[in-house]
């Protein structure tokens, strides 16, 4: 039987009060089991903050995983800007180790005018580099998931974050199934995908996001959608991974956050999923 981590990228709507601990109880309360914290418009939580929110999870039973700056590119052309990016990466992961996160979301870089696999040479120097320095700080538990991406500009296609997760330790893929399908022209085989990262990873749990896309000007664009939109669909990933004996996070990035994944909770209870 799988075990499946479900819950909202960030505070629910419905919180109190906008801030992590709030959000995490409001998770705990809803029956949902993960969040996400987003760290997108930079790392403003202190670590006395982090250390406290990671004890509520705990107590609660919240299994919490970080998305990193929007503002990261590994492969920018300007040396200040790539070493400004391994720093907030650095502080995201520390956070992260902090509360106990188990990953952090990252959007690793943009070809620019490389090549991309001259994009992914450096990415894999630069990212390696990044968790050695991790290492040596004390952060030993969390892993550095590289996001597949939508945009065809952006580092992250599946087969870029499965093999740089083989190339560097420490490195996973965090699987953006929405980015996938779009990248992939509006097409995903998710039993392919499941399969992949387990055989050729080894990976014990795979952390994913799950949201709908916009369909524009002949493809789909990395613009999210509330889950019915379908766009791509989630009972058929829900059915796949029930067939499965995996550990599994499914971090609801729709506008519509906890009220989409108690959407996503009822298909797999319907399907037969005790959480």
């Amino acid at each position: 039987m799988p075990k499946i981590y479900l819950g909202p990228a960030g505070i629910p709507h419905s919180a109190k009060k906008r801030n992590t601990i709030e959000g995490i109880k409001t998770v705990h309360e809803l029956g949902l089991n993960a969040m996400e914290v987003e760290f997108v418009q930079g790392v403003r939580m202190s670590e006395s903050a982090a250390e406290e929110a990671g004890q509520v999870a705990k107590e609660l039973g919240v299994r919490l995983s970080v998305h990193a700056p929007y503002f990261i590119n590994l492969c920018s052309e300007e040396r200040e800007k790539v070493e400004a990016s391994k720093q907030r990466i650095l502080d995201s992961a520390d956070r992260a180790e902090r509360m106990g996160a188990d990953t952090i979301a990252i959007h690793i870089a943009f070809y620019g005018k490389m090549e991309p696999e001259e994009c992914y040479q450096q990415v894999r120097a630069e990212l390696g580099e990044t968790v050695d320095k991790a290492r040596e700080m004390g952060i030993k538990n969390v892993k550095f998931g590289v996001e597949t991406m939508a945009k065809e500009t952006a580092l992250g296609t599946i087969d870029e974050v499965i093999s740089l997760a083989k190339e560097v330790k420490g490195v996973i893929p965090y699987i953006d199934w929405a980015h996938t399908f779009a990248r992939q022209g509006g097409k995903i085989d998710y039993g392919e995908i499941i399969d992949r990262v387990v055989k050729e990873l080894g990976l014990h749990h795979i952390n994913s996001h799950f949201e709908s896309l916009v369909f524009k000007n002949g493809k789909y664009v990395d613009e999210h959608l509330p889950i019915d939109a379908n766009a791509p669909p989630f009972e058929p990933l829900a059915r796949e991974i029930l067939k499965r004996d995996i550990s599994i996070s499914l971090i609801c990035e729709s506008p519509e956050l906890e009220r989409d994944a108690l959407k996503m909770k009822k298909i797999l209870e319907d399907l037969g999923y005790k959480f």
